[in-house]
């Protein structure tokens, strides 16, 4: 075993020579008088050595600490020069480099909006903390500061979501061989639990009834009249509705449709998705197409036709005809659709799923494809429209 005194006695000789320590510690004195720590061991019965720095700027009790460090990374089965090259790795790229890496590898399992969206959130609330960080020196605390600060503001839910893509910015890392362990697996429970959220919506079917009267009577821009009873006929996520373009629908034949670009989806990286068209639909649109058939999207902004109407718009609509915040919103026809369509016309849930395009994975995806269900889905489309009509032709209760 080696001694402080031991040590600085140790003079320079003609040829290299070591001090022994044990457990494959020792130092190595060499002619020019410098002294380095050096360990040596067997990997895949190979001997190995590494550096574990210089004398005294490593002093002994140092040395041993790094020495308990790599023999547990042999322990657990890895070569400790590789963790060594690993850890150099990781402190030459920074987080942002992590992320624009990782992105390029999944950007396009994403829709264009909602990837772009995706990425802007990461780097407006993670990258201004960790964005210049070397990888391997990212703590746990570090992170979970930046998404307090998205608590702080509110943002509880987006919370959540920035540490689950913080996690797979780190895996991908990891994949990389950039650094050998995921920080943000240690923040698991930190955050403020979620809220549930559900989007204010009517259920009551003399109150649907009141609805589909309301906005049928609406009074105000034709446009925007045709996207709220459009939006209704069909209960497609509002950004879908609002960036609908003539292009897309096919109004003739036996199957009118509308098929949305697989970019535009909320769920990426399958067919375009098909929307049949009960006849009711099809007739709001070729009412509105003399007004707006000339242009790319069906329902346009009014102040210029080379955008489509504003979230605003369709708000500011549904409150002048009396329906609050917490009352209705866009989100909100889905929920009414998917509680009639299971509970009133007795449609499957999976069928039910389908048209409202929510994602699944692997075998249940595979077992109910959108094409095996489309005559299901027509059916579906046509009985909701007639049930709208039915609920909207009732005599209101005095």
């Amino acid at each position: 075993m080696l001694t402080d005194l031991k040590i600085r006695k140790a003079t320079p000789q003609e040829k290299i020579y070591r001090l022994s320590d044990g457990r494959g510690l020792s130092l190595e004195v060499k002619p020019n008088g410098a002294k380095l720590w050096r360990y040596r061991y067997l990997y895949g019965g190979v001997a190995k050595m590494i550096s574990l720095g210089q004398y005294p700027e490593v002093s002994l009790s140092q040395a041993r600490e790094l020495l308990v460090d790599a023999r547990r990374v042999l322990a657990s089965g890895v070569d400790p020069s590789h963790s060594r090259r690993m850890e150099r790795k990781s402190l030459e790229i920074t987080f942002g480099d992590a992320l624009r890496a990782w992105w390029e590898v999944r950007k396009g399992e994403y829709a264009a909006q909602n990837g772009a969206e995706l990425l802007h959130r990461i780097e407006r609330d993670l990258l201004p903390a960790l964005g210049k960080r070397p990888l391997g020196k990212i703590e746990p605390p570090e992170i979970l500061e930046a998404l307090r600060m998205v608590e702080r503001r509110g943002a509880v839910e987006s919370a959540h979501r920035l540490l689950g893509w913080a996690g797979m910015v780190f895996r991908h890392a990891i994949a990389c061989g950039h650094i050998g362990s995921d920080p943000t697996r240690d923040l698991r429970g930190a955050l403020r639990k979620p809220y549930e959220r559900h989007y204010p919506t009517i259920l009551d079917p003399d109150k649907i009834g009141e609805y589909v009267r309301a906005i049928r009577e609406y009074s105000g821009s034709l446009v925007v009249a045709a996207a709220l009873d459009f939006g209704l006929l069909t209960f497609v996520r509002p950004g879908n509705l609002r960036a609908a373009e003539w292009a897309e629908m096919r109004l003739d034949g036996d199957n009118p449709e509308w098929v949305i670009p697989d970019a535009k989806m909320k769920i990426s990286g399958r067919k375009d998705f098909v929307v049949p068209l009960p006849p009711q639909a099809v007739a709001v649109l070729r009412a509105l197409q003399p007004f707006t058939g000339r242009g790319r999207y069906c329902f346009p902004s009014p102040r210029t036709g080379e955008r489509p109407l504003s979230n605003a718009a369709v708000n500011a609509a549904l409150r002048r005809i009396g329906y609050g915040q917490d009352e209705m919103t866009g989100h909100g026809v889905r929920a009414m659709a998917r509680t009639i369509c299971h509970e009133v016309l007795r449609f499957a849930p999976e069928v039910i799923e389908e048209q409202l395009a929510h994602g699944k994975g692997g075998a249940l995806r595979d077992a109910y494809d959108r094409t095996t269900h489309m005559e299901e889905r027509r059916r579906l489309m046509r009985e909701w429209a007639d049930w709208l009509d039915a609920q909207g032709a009732k005599k209101p209760a005095r």
